[in-house]
């Protein structure tokens, strides 16, 4: 059977060489939008799949791989390397040794009503929401090139579409965050309730397979070295949303064959669901007093330029996407709307949840 996989987790590389090995029968291609999967379904309906990938591997053979390996042809499996927990144990020690636990304002879930979109915007990635969104590629001109004319093409568009969003009120802004007393076991992340000892859920993550790989769980304390002063130590979740209305106007927009603004509108309230993730976890490193660590200029903080990391399920160091009904379950998500689809996707589609590691050496890496 044919896999088509995109959206904004996923790039052509890592499906066309990384995904295809877990499918016995690699015929698996990327989709970059609903475009492209269109054209997909295309040339599967019309039996050229495999013509399809044939032609992707004339186009990456010249391209530097990881492994040589033909599209659409099995892979072979990968060696797993045994897991020393001791190692483990050790380099957990070495590695959260001298990072203060951060005291957090409250232990639990708390509730965001409602948050102001224009309080969002000035979080929106604009270079995503161009080029991954909107589907404008750079086309041969320079970043600098594109900035500038981003800036007079597409800004205006922008503005037009937030200023309908705001005044007929297509998006919803609503949050659920909290802190957890958490402790690391092996690979697994425990979180506790606010006295410590009592376990509530428990989150298990990939380890990378290589010499000292790492694992989500190397940034928390070890529960059985909590170190000195005997404290857990502390994680934040985190969910926000952008509510219902934002599909349903986008499926009116379409079925009133607007279509460009249909695609406007979605990549945009898609994109705003980020901008307010990123403004919720700002709020976490300032209640949590990181908040003088952060870069100043905006697109080097978009880029991870604060302490600590967010990591949301679905992508490579926490890739279980049924892990995300311990967040709903913990944050009360029902309060604002958010549910777990049977594809364990976040409904509404504009929603995004995620965990939030203070530790400083806490970035992103692939499994």
């Amino acid at each position: 059977v044919p896999v088509m996989l995109g959206g904004a987790a996923l790039t052509r590389r890592y499906v066309e060489e990384d995904c295809v090995k877990s499918y016995a029968c690699g015929r698996v291609a990327y989709a970059r939008d609903a475009f492209d999967g269109l054209a997909l379904m295309d040339r599967i309906t019309g039996n050229d799949f495999d013509g399809y990938l044939d032609e992707v591997q004339q186009k990456n053979a010249g391209r530097p791989k990881n492994e040589a390996r033909k599209l659409g042809r099995a892979a072979d499996a990968r060696p797993q390397r045994p897991v020393d927990l001791e190692e483990i144990k050790l380099r957990r020690a070495e590695l959260t040794r001298g990072v203060p636990v951060p005291v957090p304002p409250f232990w639990g879930p708390q509730t965001i009503a409602r948050v102001p979109v224009k309080a969002i915007v000035p979080y929106l990635n604009e270079r995503m929401l161009y080029q991954f969104q909107w589907g404008y590629r750079k086309e041969g001109r320079s970043l600098a090139e594109y900035k500038e004319w981003a800036k007079k093409e597409l800004r205006p568009v922008l503005a037009r579409i937030s200023d309908i969003a705001i005044r007929e009120n297509i998006l919803v802004p609503q949050a659920a965050y909290g802190y957890w007393n958490c402790a690391a076991q092996g690979n697994d992340v425990i979180l506790f309730d606010e006295t410590g000892r009592k376990e509530v859920a428990r989150f298990s993550f990939p380890r990378q397979n290589k010499e000292g790989g790492l694992c989500i769980a190397d940034f928390f304390r070890d529960v059985d070295d909590p170190g000195l002063d005997g404290e857990r130590d502390v994680i934040g979740l985190q969910l926000v949303t952008m509510g219902r209305r934002a599909s349903e106007a986008a499926r009116e927009w379409f079925a009133d064959n607007r279509y460009q603004d249909y695609l406007y509108l979605h990549g945009f309230s898609v994109e705003m669901a980020e901008a307010f993730a990123e403004y919720l976890h700002k709020r976490i490193r300032g209640e949590l007093g990181f908040a003088a660590e952060e870069a100043r200029d905006h697109d080097e903080m978009l880029n991870q330029g604060y302490r600590g990391s967010r990591y949301s399920f679905g992508y490579p160091a926490c890739p279980n996407l049924a892990d995300q009904s311990l967040i709903l379950e913990l944050l009360r998500a029902d309060e604002i709307g958010v549910a777990l689809s049977e594809e364990d996707q976040l409904d509404p589609e504009q929603s995004t949840s995620a965990i939030v590691v203070h530790h400083p050496q806490a970035k992103y890496f692939s499994v």
